[in-house]
């Protein structure tokens, strides 16, 4: 009995009355029925394996850390992402740094070679379902020996030779449409592990960016802390000249200064090492960047409230595990296609003489056809191992794609949950500030009068420097918390009021 596949890939039986064999009223010759049985198998046979269905997973509708002073998302649309996320804080320098990492650097090159590299492989797999047509010629002029006994021997014969060939192998079981669906799984893979490239590179310029005008604003507040320092020396040896001061408060302000000086050369180290990276990320050696207050940079932008946790479905590591799955799942049936017997078609014709100028005659014509069969028999189940090792490579897939979808998922959560506290924070760093300034001035005033020693003028300064410290790294913080919920939402998200205007 024949068997047939249906659309979900299972093997039928057919109907009673569909039995091969079996003459029906107006039927054709047994001959004529091989051939289109041929043709309907090759054009529309079954594809066996399973077809793709996105597996379901579990997680909450949106994110629980909305900021306080979060805009309410008023539809789906009001937080689409933006994959260009680095244009939103609204600084030229930045945009113009992450343009020139994503144009030269030397990782999104490589990722840009591989995508190329998968895109050919894909269209390998699709050529492989069409009939390959070859021109063969030859000349030939041969001797045949006159010693040997045999009829014309000592002749000398001319053969010209002109042909196409072809060959296709018949598509029954669909193995050959799964590896075209496996390899075009891969090439949009590909193109998602570039898009991670490019999101990890331009998060990387940002928080380098950031990190490189913090340690400007650093190095600006100790170098005044040094001249304080130094202007404060100075009057202390005054003060001893006159006979107001003591040596121990000449050896506490020196210690205080060397103290400033040595912070400064390591900021100063820190800073270079930053650019450096830059100039790597940007693929500029020698980038110089000019000193630049991270106060100028605009508010960083605050993600609306209740953003939905399908927007992970855009994040591109997410894609690309998905991608593999079908990949893995596609090759599941070119596994299970290659247990049944597989049929080719080969071709050939063209013309053959002894002349040339009679080559093209009818006469000279010559042709073949060939029908190959290759009907697996006995392998030890090597066949059947092949299929299991390909179900097992889909479970793992779809493993890596479960937990990439529960690792973004965590990733979004950890990265507005950072933010919150930053932005928590940033009153009392602030009101830290101020205390610790108008101590400083009371302990300056209470200094000048005589009330209270250098050492207590030398505690103060040193809290009004680490809580003016604290506030840019505060700053940093926010900035830094940011940038990395675009990258773990795979981009940006676009601001309620810009989708309210794009949808009018």
């Amino acid at each position: 009995m024949t068997t047939f596949c249906s659309r979900d890939g299972a093997l039928r039986r057919p109907a009673d009355g569909a039995v091969m064999g079996r003459k029906a009223p107006g039927a054709v010759r047994p001959g004529a029925g091989l051939v289109a049985w041929l043709a309907v198998g090759a054009l529309a046979g079954c594809a066996v394996g399973p077809d793709y269905q996105r597996p379901q997973i579990a997680l909450p509708a949106q994110y629980p850390q909305a900021l306080d002073d979060a805009v309410p998302a008023q539809t789906p649309t009001a937080a689409t992402v933006a994959p260009d996320w680095w244009t939103q804080f609204g600084d030229e320098r930045l945009t113009h740094l992450v343009e020139r990492a994503l144009a030269h650097n030397a990782d999104i090159l490589q990722a840009v070679a591989r995508v190329e590299q998968a895109e050919a492989l894909g269209m390998q797999a699709d050529a492989a379902r069409w009939p390959g047509v070859d021109a063969q010629g030859s000349a030939t002029r041969s001797r045949t020996s006159a010693t040997t006994g045999q009829a014309g021997g000592g002749s000398t014969v001319d053969r010209q030779r002109l042909a196409l060939s072809t060959g296709f192998e018949l598509d029954f079981w669909g193995r050959l449409r799964r590896a075209s669906e496996a390899a075009r799984a891969e090439v949009l893979a590909s193109r998602y592990a570039q898009e991670v490239v490019r999101q990890t590179v331009a998060g990387l310029v940002a928080q380098g960016e950031f990190a490189l005008r913090t340690l400007d604003e650093q190095i600006a507040l100790t170098r005044e802390t040094l001249r304080t320092r130094d202007e404060s020396l100075r009057l202390l040896r005054l003060r001893l000249e006159h006979g107001l001061g003591s040596r121990l408060e000449i050896a506490q302000a020196e210690g205080a200064r060397a103290e400033a000086a040595v912070q400064l050369n390591e900021l100063q180290r820190q800073r270079a090492e930053v650019q450096a990276q830059l100039a790597l990320l940007v693929g500029e050696p020698g980038l110089v960047l000019e000193a630049a207050p991270v106060r100028d940079l605009p508010r960083p932008p605050v993600p609306p409230a209740g953003l939905p946790s399908a927007l992970l479905e855009r994040r591109p590591d997410v894609r690309q595990a998905e991608q593999q799955l079908v990949a893995a799942q596609a090759q599941i049936g070119v596994a299970r296609a290659a247990l049944f017997p597989s049929i080719a078609l080969t071709g050939l014709a063209g013309g053959e003489s002894a002349a040339l100028s009679d080559l093209l005659r009818g006469a000279s014509r010559i042709w073949t056809l060939g029908v190959a069969l290759d009907w697996p028999i006995f392998d030890a189940g090597l066949r059947r191992a092949r299929v299991e090792q390909a179900e097992a490579r889909q479970r793992e897939a779809l493993a890596a794609y479960q937990g990439a979808v529960q690792t973004a998922f965590k990733d979004v959560a950890q990265a507005l949950a950072n933010l919150r506290a930053a932005r928590e924070s940033e009153p009392e760093v602030l009101a830290a500030a101020r205390a610790a300034d108008q101590a400083l001035d009371l302990a300056r005033r209470r200094f000048d009068a005589g009330y209270v020693g250098h050492l207590e003028l030398l505690d103060a300064q040193r809290s009004a420097n680490a809580a003016q410290l604290q506030v840019l790294s505060n700053r940093r913080a926010q900035l830094a918390a940011t940038v990395e919920v675009f990258k773990a939402l795979g981009g940006g998200w676009t601001p309620p009021d810009a989708a309210a205007t794009a949808a009018r």
